[in-house]
């Protein structure tokens, strides 16, 4: 569950929500909780579809934001994202020239990515003070290929690849640039804005999806590990253990918990969107940590998941429950 503060429903909102689309059978995985990307048919190929709003983020990469955090959802599901479309919707009095920077970005992105933008929608509108953009990305997959949380198994190991933290770490040396500046120092501080561009999972979801023995995987946004474990473990219906030393953990985020008194409840709860959760088959751990390595790309085994479904974390060798709620700081860290 999400601390509904920031914007997420809770679990029980969602499933509200949701109860009232009707289920259809050229659907293959409707909007479900914990799935990020929908599914269905077109023709004998499967259609994975997802979207993602963007906001509150470095205007500097808003368009090229605004193309990857949708296309890396498509991406976790197996599928290379091909088409997207874009809205562009700003407030009244919002400049001309404003679109077209985020569009000179998106098309950047979608180039980067060879996705092709089919349709969207710009207008500036009274009841908004900011830009917010949405994208919906698509990508096309055989069936036999999707990787889908309903995929996992009970004694799946649980990789993390990329540390917790870049988005917060990049995007706070952008929006907050004097403060990033005291509290990293400036040699550390443009290291971290040249950072940004780790917000995309793309790449390291594509190239897991094409070795096999990976069941799932979620990227780390909103709500965190905590949100990504839990909402696995509930599609799952499995529970999982997880060391909290094994975490992969971007060292300045030790600075922003002091400076903001974060507890360590809410640094799991931390978006850190470009790093992700695959689980993996444990008989395949060795070889897939092999060959992602020739890729550029580090993991490292945090825990794993079991048929006993409890949901712990371990810290100094002691078993501790695992948080249900997540209290995601980054508009605490961001607002300034």
């Amino acid at each position: 569950m999400v601390d509904n503060k920031l914007g997420k429903l809770n679990k029980r909102e969602l499933q509200r929500l949701l109860s009232y689309i009707k289920r259809d059978p050229r659907v293959l995985v409707p909007p479900l909780p914990g799935y990020d990307s929908g599914v269905h048919f077109l023709g004998d190929k499967c259609m994975v579809v997802s979207t993602d709003p963007c906001s509150d983020v470095p205007e500097e990469w808003f368009g090229w934001l605004l193309i990857n955090y949708a296309a890396s959802d498509v991406a976790l599901f197996g599928a290379k994202p091909e088409f997207c479309s874009i809205n562009l919707l700003g407030a009244l009095g919002t400049k001309p020239t404003l679109f077209e920077k985020v569009m000179e970005q998106v098309c950047v992105a979608a180039e980067e990515l060879n996705m092709v933008v089919v349709t969207g929608h710009t207008g500036t509108y009274k009841s908004l003070n900011k830009m917010v953009g949405v994208c919906t990305a698509y990508g096309r997959i055989d069936r036999s290929n999707l990787i889908m949380p309903s995929n996992i198994k009970s004694e799946d190991i649980i990789l993390q690849i990329k540390e917790i933290g870049f988005e917060v770490l990049s995007n706070f040396s952008f929006m907050r640039n004097k403060l990033s500046k005291k509290l990293f120092g400036i040699i550390k501080m443009q290291k971290l804005l040249q950072e940004i561009s780790m917000q995309s999972c793309v790449y390291e979801a594509l190239k897991l999806a094409d070795l096999g023995g990976v069941n799932v995987m979620h990227d780390i946004t909103e709500g965190g590990l905590v949100s990504v474990l839990n909402e696995l473990a509930d599609c799952s219906g499995f529970g999982f253990q997880v060391e909290n030393e094994k975490l992969l953990i971007k060292p300045e985020i030790k600075i922003l918990q002091e400076y903001f008194s974060l507890s360590d409840d809410e640094i799991l709860s931390m978006s850190s969107s470009g790093s992700l959760i695959a689980t993996i088959n444990p008989k395949e751990k060795d070889r897939i940590l092999m060959e992602i390595s020739k890729f550029g790309i580090f993991g490292r085994v945090i825990g794993k998941f079991s048929k006993n479904n409890k949901r712990i974390m371990i810290r100094n060798k002691k078993k501790f429950v695992f948080p249900s709620v997540s209290i995601d700081p980054y508009n605490k860290i961001l607002s300034g």
